[in-house]
């Protein structure tokens, strides 16, 4: 369909030319108001609101990346697939962070590398889906989109989207991200405080080996400091805001004008990336996010083609800035290997280095015969395994991983190390949408990642 709906109007004097071109093209993934008014309304009381972001954090997690894309620094992006206003809250959100954190802590260790840590939090409300409708005993409804769309809950009045959503999915993030802004610059994230982020998960195989670790960044700090060192800066840390770019309602009127350089940054996030199934190089989404300042991220399937991929950074990064273009791969276990190397090998020849991040999650997905949505550890294991064998054979750097996680003690993955089978996943399903990786088995991924950057290949005692 086209987006015909009119502009909303920026609260700044300047408007980039060009800015609303998407608005004239095709267009996926959008709901249904029912009211086009009411929409127009939200959108329009969004864009008066404050920034969630700053411009000047967008521009230096861009040298972040830049970092990354050139093999010194490795980004870690974790969080919900889908975030729920009843799930922000307190705990949830700092068990999220402290799992970020303790993965960051293992990599940045075992790897002797900087870490970028980047939540999928504070506005990943909206979720494409493969129908329109979801049919349950001869009753057939609109899909769920995401909170910030409509309610999960399978009635009418649940499924009906809701344009005051928007509004509730503004304030919602703002106050995600104002906790996590007090927990990694008020002394929570200090690094001298790694063992106190066990508290509160349950004890487990990974567990005692991050305490192994700790016990040894421990005596480290304490050595630096009877030499002098001043720790001043392990009191804080860069965290990161991210999403995927969707519900185009919110992300238009959330994009401001920066008053230092009269360009366009779309403030609900300080990273946004590009679906499998918005990516159209003559969609809207494509379009719109070309103009942008952000750091722009893609989804990358099995079926991309090398010259698809050259005709997105033409569009994206025709500039080849340095940290503008991520491109996040979810091949599946099965097909990496084949499919990831002959992209890898061309980008060799054009004179683009966008960032290579894996996401092992969402080409291994599966149904149990029970109805449940779940994926493999061991298939997530091998996809990550099996892109950075991909970047070694070919002489690229793997830059990053991108999971969803939970800090929470759910049964949504099958097996890791608590072994989690098909009977197991109904004690703690949670998940609206996608299956996460719970507390135990994002650390054990932390430390298989650890080990390939530096390049051990891990043995499954090890884990």
């Amino acid at each position: 369909m086209v987006y015909t709906s009119e502009p909303v109007v920026l609260p700044e004097p300047a408007v980039v030319a060009g800015l609303d071109h998407w608005r004239t093209l095709p267009i996926k993934q959008q709901p249904t108001w029912p009211s086009a008014e009411e929409a127009a309304a939200a959108s329009a009381e969004i864009a008066t609101m404050p920034p969630l972001v700053f411009a000047g954090e967008v521009d230096q997690l861009r040298e972040r990346l830049a970092r990354a894309a050139q093999g010194r620094a490795f980004l870690l992006q974790g969080g919900d697939c889908a975030e729920t206003f009843a799930g922000a809250t307190a705990d949830q959100i700092r068990n999220r962070v402290k799992t970020i954190l303790q993965m960051a802590v293992v990599l940045t260790y075992g790897a002797s590398m900087p870490v970028i840590k980047m939540g999928r939090m504070a506005g990943q409300f909206a979720k494409p889906r493969s129908s329109d409708t979801e049919t349950r005993g001869g009753v057939t409804l609109p899909a769920y989109r995401g909170d910030i769309v409509n309610g999960y809950d399978f009635t009418p009045e649940s499924r009906n989207a809701d344009p005051a959503r928007l509004v509730r999915g503004y304030h919602t993030a703002a106050s995600t991200l104002n906790l996590i802004r007090a927990f990694t610059q008020g002394g929570f994230a200090d690094l001298r405080q790694v063992h106190s982020w066990n508290k509160g998960f349950a004890q487990n195989p990974a567990n005692a080996r991050y305490e192994h670790l700790a016990r040894e960044i421990d005596r480290a700090i304490k050595f630096m400091e009877a030499a002098g060192a001043d720790f001043d800066e392990l009191k804080r840390v860069e965290f990161y805001a991210s999403h995927e770019g969707l519900l185009m309602d919110y992300e238009r009127p959330m994009t401001r004008i920066d008053s230092r350089t009269g360009l366009p940054y779309d403030t609900s996030a300080h990273f946004l990336w590009i679906g499998e199934r918005t990516r159209e190089l003559d969609g809207a989404h494509v379009d719109f996010f070309s103009r942008v300042r952000n750091p722009i991220g893609v989804k990358l399937g099995p079926s991309t083609t090398p010259e698809a991929m050259e005709r997105l950074i033409d569009k994206l990064d025709p500039e080849r800035e340095p940290g503008r273009l991520t491109f996040i791969t979810r091949m599946g276990a099965g097909k990496i290997r084949d499919a990831l190397p002959p992209l890898l090998e061309h980008i060799k020849t054009l004179d683009a280095t966008p960032l290579w991040v894996t996401d092992p999650m969402h080409g291994n997905g599966l149904t149990t015969p029970t109805g449940y949505k779940t994926r493999r550890f061991d298939d997530v294991v091998d996809e990550v395994r099996g892109f950075f064998e991909s970047h070694r054979a070919v002489g690229t750097f793997p830059g990053g991983i991108h999971v969803e996680l939970t800090g929470d003690d759910v049964t949504e993955c099958l097996g890791g190390s608590e072994q989690i089978d098909e009977e197991t996943l109904a004690t703690r399903y949670e998940s609206l949408c996608d299956p996460r990786l719970n507390h135990m088995q994002s650390l054990e991924l932390a430390f298989l990642v650890a080990e390939e950057l530096g390049g051990t290949a891990p043995t499954t005692a090890a884990l």
